[in-house]
């Protein structure tokens, strides 16, 4: 039976981490050793951040809720139990795009909460 030549694929992953590593500085970008660790925890990092995105953008939509609420005289927590009673179902997304594009909507949304 012939003997398969394994260098190709070897060379595959390398070149596949090394190109990943690319911009690490010193040795994390050149030597494969260093560089397939640096990688694993870059893809671990890459994970937690991917998760973390909504939690900040969920934190923004309502620091910006809260603003625009309190301008109208109401708090956050208020608003949206006033919303709940009310049976408006709008994501936290949808009421952080209101205040900001559509003032007079979000004015009508706040008046309906503040009556609930």
């Amino acid at each position: 039976m012939s003997r398969a030549p394994r260098s190709v694929p070897s060379r595959a992953r390398r070149n596949k981490v090394l190109k990943a590593a690319k911009g690490f500085r010193g040795r994390r970008k050149s030597n494969i050793t260093t560089a397939n660790a640096a990688v694993d925890r870059s893809l671990q990092h890459n994970y937690i951040g991917r998760k973390e995105k909504k939690r900040n953008f969920r934190a923004l939509w309502i620091q910006r809720i809260n603003a625009a609420v309190r301008e109208h005289g109401l708090t956050y927590s208020r608003f949206i139990a006033g919303l709940a009673k009310a049976k408006i179902d709008i994501d936290r997304k949808v009421l952080s795009d209101l205040a900001i594009h559509e003032p007079q909507a979000f004015k009508a949304l706040v008046e309906q909460a503040s009556k609930a």
